[in-house]
């Protein structure tokens, strides 16, 4: 039976949010034909009460089994997302704006899609699958699936509409709809062959700084802080155009005095359970208590919601913003939210702490590296600053209060995960505490 099956097979896959936990009972609730060998199922798998829906393309009679192996489900069945003969319908449905039962394929407005181009599956993701057609198209199919708009269509095709520069462009969607809302099922956008991840050219840098004898994070060869200042100034371009695109509000002192007691929650929280961070609690209460007092009008908009080196792409001209979906695992209201783009600033600052300090952890002179690591931090954090602020990004003397206060809730959340995930890189959000900025 195909429901057994699945079963068995989805816990083994990296995408299923609920590993660890025995399945109550798992229910096809949508079965689609897109083709003769191919069907869309919309899957619910129920674990102690609670529901979780994911997305899966079905093929069956694989040409190849040696080939999909790795995909192998049983029973003749396979996951074809990679299967490159059936997930051409994939491109074939958005190019036609093809409707197909309850799935409606779509595409932006006066845009062509190439349907000749062939997929290969991205690999090392965790939450969603992705197929790069060629080198043209990038399809992301979100596998675990929230009811709504994804916050990443709706924030991409916003933005192309004002004529964004720093996003890669969307082409189209497919979406269906759960609990009685349009939901995104996946989207296509530019790929970008020839670009490089924001968080490798930082490890590329720090590799450099590490290996220098002597000199300073600005003189070692890597030297990064010319690409952190054009990044802040991409940031702040893209802070402009969401608050264009989208509706702005600002928010009365005593709406951020509740944003800080929501900092405070989260900091007992991470300590409750990370009792080594209690001793370091004390510097995060006295950053929140001063928000809380100088707290004033706050302006409040659509934010990237996750950012980080590793959501930006350096092309040959300019850095690229990938991945507006917020936080996986957020409730879609919550990704969708209004929030200050300092957020974003300081999940960028907490990135470049990542990016300086995770090489130490196996490093068998970490203690005499530390010191030019926390000096490429810094000259990396100023030079962001310094490009958002060029970029028009707000940066008063007070936001400082504020930003500071964003930096370590962040932390926080680090400590938490990294407890619960990599005890080894535990040190890097919990030197967030240990540093008098």
């Amino acid at each position: 039976m195909l429901t057994e099956l699945l079963t068995g097979w989805i816990t083994h896959q990296r995408w299923f949010a609920g590993k660890g936990r025995p399945i109550d009972d798992l229910v096809v609730d949508s079965d689609v034909e897109l083709s003769p060998r191919l069907r869309h199922l919309i899957i619910s798998v129920h674990q102690a009460g609670a529901r979780d829906r994911y997305q899966l393309l079905l093929g069956s009679e694989a040409p190849d089994w040696a080939h999909f192996k790795a995909a192998h489900i049983g029973e003749g069945y396979y996951d074809a997302a990679y299967d490159a003969d059936l997930t051409v319908t994939l491109l074939e449905g958005m190019a036609e704006g093809r409707d197909t039962g309850p799935l409606r394929f779509r595409h932006v407005e006066g845009v062509e899609i190439d349907t000749s181009l062939r997929s290969l599956v991205l690999g090392a993701e965790q939450s969603n699958t992705s197929l790069v057609y060629g080198e043209t198209y990038i399809c992301k199919l979100f596998r675990r699936l929230n009811a709504g708009v994804n916050p990443e269509l709706e924030i991409v095709t916003a933005l192309a509409g004002h004529g964004g520069r720093n996003i890669a462009r969307p082409y189209g969607w497919i979406e269906a709809d759960l609990d009685g809302e349009p939901t995104t099922l996946a989207m296509t956008q530019e790929f970008l062959p020839n670009a490089n991840d924001g968080w490798a050219l930082a490890l590329a840098s720090v590799r450099d700084l590490y290996g220098a004898l002597e000199g300073s994070a600005s003189d070692a060869g890597g030297d990064f802080s010319s690409e952190s200042y054009r990044l802040g100034i991409t940031t702040a371009q893209i802070h402009r155009e969401l608050a264009e695109a989208f509706p702005t509000e600002t928010i009365e002192p005593q709406e951020v005095k509740r944003m800080v007691e929501e900092f405070r929650r989260r900091l007992a929280a991470a300590v409750e359970e990370v009792p080594e961070l209690g001793e370091h609690a004390h510097v995060a209460e006295e950053a929140y208590q001063r928000v809380a007092d100088v707290a004033s009008e706050t302006r409040v908009q659509r934010v990237h919601g996750d950012y980080h080196l590793g959501q930006v792409m350096r092309t040959t001209t300019d850095w690229i913003v990938l991945d507006f979906e917020g936080e996986p695992g957020q409730p879609m209201a919550e990704r969708r939210a209004l929030a200050s783009p300092l957020r974003d600033v300081a999940g960028m600052l907490r990135s470049f702490d990542y990016a300086a300090r995770h090489l130490l952890a196996d490093h068998s002179n970490a203690d005499e590296l530390r010191p030019r690591a926390v000096e490429w931090a810094e000259l990396n954090r100023s030079s962001f600053l310094a490009g958002y602020s060029a970029g028009g990004g707000r940066l008063r003397a007070e936001d400082a209060v504020l930003l500071r206060a964003l930096e370590l809730d962040k932390a926080a959340y680090e400590v938490l995960y990294e407890a619960r995930n990599r005890p080894t890189w535990m040190h890097i959000p919990m030197s967030a505490f240990q540093m008098g900025r």
